[in-house]
């Protein structure tokens, strides 16, 4: 039996960035924000051709999203749909995906993804997720896609990208990565742009099920002892339930890829976009000669550089704003400057729990 290719979307969230629209039960990648699909629809649908069978392709969810993921894809099987007993943050799921991998084949190969990223050039995309997955196989390595940075972004990590390697492992070349760098500032993220030897941490990973599990062992013994206890047949829905929430909740960029032995990155030749805010939204949608960008009944009137969704059933009107953020829904309207977007997750304190 060939090592199976596992691929493992990470649905979770906390429905903040998006708010009014998005809620806990509701978050970003349930949300119609760039076509009419959601955007976890749209991640199935990438990645389905890479999969063998439809039992290779997983979704890590909670329990309170259940029913929304189910109501954005149908069809979806439903033993693929794993519901986590509780928020333990990245480093906990990739746990528990190399758990289910390693039930499957001892050798076995798996991606972790998000759910919610905008990612054009579908083939391309697939054709350098599979490269990455023949490097996982050939090297003790987990092996990352970086991102071509387009601008000096502050708001994402970074990869500082070192010499080549595994040449004779087709799709590359795969780079080692030096380490790993937190969000910089707008001086470093200028600097780091200029020397090109930076790419954007996507959160795209791909590594070998043994590889995981040696390095769980030696920087977070906890993850290993999950994972060494996972029942290897039958049902672990118990096991699941009592011992995930115990787990550390900490990412996996903090608990393994930043200490592992050896991370490679390919740089991605495809178009990629984290939609981190509603300031992301304009580059996806029509935006008008003014620089406004509206969805549903707007009026606008002397008004510059403002996003505007009308999904509360009413028409929104807008005379002489600039740089503004308004989302209506039926039960709540977000007003902000747009230079304010990434601080809507701090109006949750505020906020009664019926619109949460």
């Amino acid at each position: 039996m060939a090592s199976p290719f596992l691929l493992f979307i990470m649905a979770g969230g906390s429905g903040e960035r998006f708010w009014p629209l998005s809620r806990q039960a509701r978050p970003k990648h349930l949300l119609r924000l760039v076509s009419s699909k959601t955007l976890l629809e749209e991640t199935v649908l990438r990645l389905k051709p890479l999969v063998k069978k439809p039992s290779d392709l997983l979704i890590l969810t909670n329990h309170a999203q259940v029913p929304g993921v189910r109501k954005a894809l149908p069809r979806f099987p439903k033993a693929s749909l794993i519901p986590e007993p509780a928020k333990r943050d990245t480093a906990p799921a990739a746990a528990l995906a190399t758990a289910l991998a390693l039930r499957r084949h001892p050798e076995a190969i798996l991606a972790l993804l998000p759910a919610d990223a905008v990612i054009g050039k579908h083939s391309v995309f697939r054709s350098q997720l599979a490269a990455a997955a023949r490097a996982a196989a050939a090297s003790p390595s987990f092996v990352t896609l970086g991102i071509k940075p387009s601008y000096p972004a502050t708001g994402f990590g970074y990869l500082h990208l070192g010499p080549k390697t595994l040449g004779r492992v087709k799709g590359g070349p795969f780079l080692k990565v030096k380490r790993f760098v937190e969000k910089p500032s707008h001086a470093k993220a200028k600097g780091y742009l200029r020397s090109g030897q930076y790419a954007w941490n996507a959160g795209i990973f791909v590594w070998k099920a043994t590889t995981f599990l040696a390095e769980a062992k030696r920087q977070q013994p906890a993850l290993a002892r999950f994972i060494e206890k996972f029942p290897k047949k039958g049902t672990y829905s118990a096991y699941l339930r009592h011992e995930f929430p115990k787990l550390p909740k900490i990412s996996v960029d903090y608990a393994i890829m930043e200490g592992a032995r050896s991370v490679l990155a390919l740089r991605a030749d495809f178009p990629w976009d984290d939609v981190g805010s509603w300031t992301a939204l304009p580059s996806h949608l029509p935006t008008d000669s003014r620089g406004n960008t509206f969805r549903g009944p707007v009026l606008s009137m002397e008004s510059r550089n403002s996003l505007a969704l009308a999904e509360g059933g009413r028409p929104i009107t807008l005379l002489g704003t600039e740089n503004l953020v308004v989302v209506d829904t039926p039960d709540a309207l977000l007003v902000c400057s747009k230079d304010k977007v990434q601080e809507v997750k701090n109006l949750m304190k505020l906020l009664p729990a019926t619109v949460l």
